[in-house]
Parts: structure tokens; sequence; C-alpha cells
């Protein structure tokens, strides 16, 4: 974070407040509406992580619960950084009040994290297929060959993941834990829900900036694909400094200002709300849980 914050600095230390608040005064409402609906995309996908997740493992669990959980973990592991054990934990919290084991949690979580990345892959291979260009932004003298040879490469990783559960391969033994493929419909639905929460995400960023200068939704989206990736394994909370570093110096063709806007726009949408209204949820879920115990006393 210090290292991140210390390189945008540098890049922005001439912007002012003032800049910064006159680009936030410049978004139409219509432009926050639809950046509002981006974030209920993504989160909407999210909760379909979790439900496919318990599809996978034959569990049922009520929609409500499901969509209250998920919501919740991913507001406050995004948030918190370190998302894979902020992220665990809170499920397991969750989860186990509705019975289910430590090792079946541990699947849900497997399967959640391996949708994630199914999205990520399945984006950035149609997107450096679509855009080479975009691989120039972040490596110099790139090939738009090279990139469209990558994103082909992570496309059919997709393919051969389809294949092994057409044809159910057999599965991935880890000790006591065994990964079986899902069947072809719960895939199915992975690649429709795992990029859609990223195409939301990324939609707050797009219409939150200006239309002059803007460089069109699949541009943002690489963008976004690789940003929010390097925020994740940086784990730092909220991925603070690299999402801004990355693209304050991706996007040269939009006034830095403007960007920052968006992205503050993104963080409150996509973060800072999520994560307010996750705590008053966590603060219901321990009041009802302890007063069931005292109850069951």
């Amino acid at each position: 974070m210090a290292v991140s914050a210390w390189l945008l600095y540098r890049e922005v230390r001439g912007l002012s407040l003032e800049d910064v608040g006159d680009s936030l005064a410049a978004i139409s409402p219509m432009h926050w509406t639809l950046s509002v609906l981006g974030a209920l995309v993504a989160y909407a996908a999210l909760a379909g992580y979790d439900a496919l997740a318990l599809r996978y493992l034959g569990r049922r669990v009520g929609r409500l619960f499901i969509t209250l959980t998920s919501f919740t973990t991913y507001a406050l592991s995004h948030n918190l950084g370190a998302s894979v054990l902020s992220g665990s934990l809170i499920r397991y919290r969750a989860y186990s009040s509705k019975g289910l084991t430590g090792l079946e949690i541990g699947q849900l979580i497997a399967f959640c994290s391996f949708t994630f990345a199914l999205g990520t892959v399945i984006l950035t291979g149609i997107v450096l297929i679509l855009d080479p260009t975009i691989a120039i932004r972040f490596f110099d003298h790139t090939s738009p060959q090279l990139a469209r040879g990558v994103g082909a490469f992570l496309l059919l990783l997709v393919i051969a993941y389809v294949y092994g559960s057409w044809r159910q391969l057999k599965p991935f033994k880890i000790g006591p834990l065994k990964i079986e493929y899902p069947n072809l419909r719960i895939v199915m639905l992975q690649l429709i829900i795992g990029p859609l929460e990223l195409l939301g995400a990324a939609a707050i960023i797009y219409f939150a900036l200006p239309h002059i200068g803007n460089p069109g939704y699949l541009t943002i989206l690489g963008l976004f694909l690789l940003s929010f990736s390097a925020a994740l394994i940086s784990s730092a909370p909220g991925g603070l400094g690299v999402l801004e570093l990355l693209f304050v110096n991706s996007l040269p063709e939009v006034p830095a200002s403007d960007v920052l806007a968006a992205l503050i726009v993104f963080r409150l949408l996509y973060l800072l709300i999520p994560f307010a209204a996750s705590l008053v949820i966590v603060l219901l879920f321990e009041r009802n849980l302890l007063k069931a115990q005292r109850n069951a006393a």
C-alpha cells in the first residue's frame, strides 16, 4: 500500500481535491444510476457463486440466507484484504450454523474461488482476442499476435474444463478432499455467472468516466480485469492505491482527475456502501444466533 500510494502520488501530485470534486460533480444522474445498476448486477452474480456451490455439494440453504452470506462475505473480504482468508472465516461462521461440515465449506470456498477465476480467464481471453492492443497499456512492446495467442490459450483452458465436465473425467484427490467435475448444467451456469460479476463491476467505472476520452467499455473491462486481479493479489485492503495507480497509468487519454473520480464512485458503490451494510448484517446475525443459543439452553 505504501509503495502504491507513493507511486500514485508521483502521478497525480499536480491535482487538487477541487479537480477531483469537479470531476465527480460532472457525472450525470443517468450515469450514476447506470453505475448503481452495475453494482447490483455484480453482487447478484456473487450470490450466484454460493448458490451454484451449494447445488454442486447437494446441500439446500434458503435463498435469502445465501444472498446475505455472499453479500457479507464479499463486502467484508474486498475491504479487509486477504480475501481468501477473511472470506473463508465469514463463510465458515455462516454456513456452519446451517449444518455444513468444515470439509463441505472448504469445497464451497474452492468452488466460488474457481468460478471467479473462470470468469476472469474467459473475459481476459475474449478481450485479448478482440482488442490485443490493451496488453500494450500494461506491457510495452507486446505484439498483437502474442496477445491474441495468450487470449486463445486462455479460452482453450476453458474449453478443456467444459470437456472434462462433459466426459466426467476422474476427480482430483488431495488427502481427504475429493474434487469432482460439476455436471454440465452447473458448468454452463458458471460460464454465465462468473463473467457477469466482472462485467457489472467494470460497468461501474465505465459509466462514471466522461464520454470525451473514454476508450470504450471493452478497454475499461480489460483494464479492470488486470487491475482488480493485481489489487486482490496485493492483499491491500480494498486494493487501496494499487487500483488507482494502474488505472491512472493505463488511461493517459483521460484526465487523471476524471479517472480518480470514477474510481471513487467504484469504491463507494462496490466497496464502502456494501461494507457498511455488511456490518449491520453481521451484528443482526450474531444477535439472532446468540438469542437462539440462549433459548436452546
